[in-house]
């Protein structure tokens, strides 16, 4: 068994899910460097602290491997303590203390001051916008709310993250201007309703209104919208994007389904038409936006020929970017009271029928992109290859630009003019505008 350190313990932040996570997981880790303490990030610690997802089944199994993962490295004298929070904790504190018990402690999406109080440290809230990032250094996640009021009847996320709580704009302003200084040139706006923000604070839909002040933030280059809610979409965001050099010709709109009587039982408050009038006034503003979505296959009662439509729709929108998961039957949330009627076989055949109908799409819309000169940012070197992305790609879910490393050398965190000269589903390959 290891001797336990003398010295200063080192606190290891392990971070799952999504990219709510990852912010929530850099703010305390600069919170913990504030307080003087060794903070690293998915590395070796005395002292480990797991930020869990607690999202959909792949997620809860991911998150509880890590925590048995740890609580046996614990025993085996490794690390000394392992404390848990974040979204499964928050939902499933009871179940997990009586389950994996040699945890230290379990804390909610809330409870920040308490886990850094229990790792010895104060809650200073003179650190508006201080973070330690993740990220690479020219990109990071600014998140623009907390929690979530949307009734959609699959989700458990109200559950974990509580009630809508926007950031008012002076301190996210302050918080862009940080990250700038350091060098942060893409700011991805996140939330899990960016189209909610300001009602809270403002009594009126305020997305338009923190664009424009970020727009002016000197050093920011690009702003990416991320995880926009469909009903009650406010328009003049569509002008700001059209409008603003910097805010990204791109949205994140996660769609979920077309069929009515599906979007009725979800809850989404939209119907098949009002979502296909919706795009077309995305593309009549923004002709060239790239719209990203996310579908759930096999929510109760979804026929093979709700399907068929929801597969033939894609066909029609050939949306730029699309994910797409099975649906998981939450406990607690409304739709659980519904039959859970779709096989698991056969949820997991219509993903795959759905990606490989997107993969061609993909595939020809990138064709199209040949000979065309994009401004690219470069996010890494990988093998022979600077990895980069167009305005229209998000990082680690969307295309990448790959540019040959043997002739050609490309500053990280720098924008380029690459010339597409090839193209497959997901990259396209290209070479330097001189």
């Amino acid at each position: 068994m290891r001797t336990k350190s003398v010295g200063k313990k080192k606190i290891n932040i392990v971070t799952l899910g999504c990219s709510k996570n990852v912010y929530d997981s850099e703010v305390l880790m600069g919170q913990l460097k504030a307080n003087g303490k060794d903070v690293v990030h998915e590395d070796k610690g005395d002292i480990v602290v797991i930020n869990t997802c607690g999202f959909i089944d792949n997620a809860k199994e991911e998150s509880i491997n890590t925590i048995l993962e740890f609580v046996e490295a614990k025993n085996r004298g490794e690390v000394e303590k392992v404390f848990v929070t974040g979204c499964l904790s928050e939902r499933y504190k009871p179940d997990l203390i009586r389950e994996i018990p040699d945890v230290d402690q379990y804390f909610g999406t809330r409870d920040l001051p308490l886990l850094l109080k229990q790792l010895g440290a104060d809650y200073k809230h003179e650190l508006v916008g201080e973070r330690m990032t993740t990220t690479p250094k020219h990109y990071a996640y600014l998140k623009i709310a907390e929690g979530c009021d949307r009734p959609c009847s699959f989700c458990a996320i109200p559950l974990m993250r509580g009630k809508n709580i926007s950031t008012p704009i002076e301190n996210l302003i302050i918080e862009a201007e940080k990250l700038a200084k350091k060098g942060v040139k893409e700011l991805i706006l996140i939330a899990q309703d960016l189209t909610y923000y300001g009602l809270d604070l403002y009594k009126k839909r305020a997305l338009g209104d923190l664009l424009l002040r970020l727009v002016k933030v000197e050093g920011i280059e690009w702003i990416r919208l991320h995880y926009a809610f469909p009903t009650g979409f406010p328009e003049d965001v569509l002008d700001i994007i059209r409008d603003e050099p910097k805010v990204c010709n791109y949205i994140d709109i996660p769609l979920q389904h077309i069929n009515s009587d599906l979007l009725k039982a979800m809850k989404r408050g939209t119907t098949h038409e009002k979502t296909n009038a919706l795009l077309a006034k995305f593309r009549e503003k923004v002709p060239n936006m790239a719209i990203r979505t996310t579908l759930i296959v096999g929510f109760p009662g979804e026929t093979e020929e709700k399907f068929q439509e929801m597969k033939e729709w894609v066909r029609e929108q050939r949306f730029d970017r699309l994910g797409c998961f099975t649906y998981s039957h939450e406990e607690n949330t409304t739709a659980y009271v519904l039959e859970d009627d779709v096989p698991q076989e056969v949820k997991e055949a219509r993903v795959e029928e759905i990606m490989e109908l997107q993969s061609q799409i993909s595939w020809e819309k990138n064709q199209e992109k040949i000979g065309q000169v994009f401004r690219c940012v470069f996010d890494r070197k990988e093998g022979n290859y600077f990895v980069g992305r167009t305005e229209f790609d998000s990082p680690d879910v969307d295309n990448t630009v790959l540019v040959s490393a043997e002739n050609t050398y490309l500053s990280l965190g720098e924008f380029a003019d690459i010339k597409i000269t090839s193209a497959e589903e997901f990259d396209l390959y290209g070479e330097l505008v001189w």
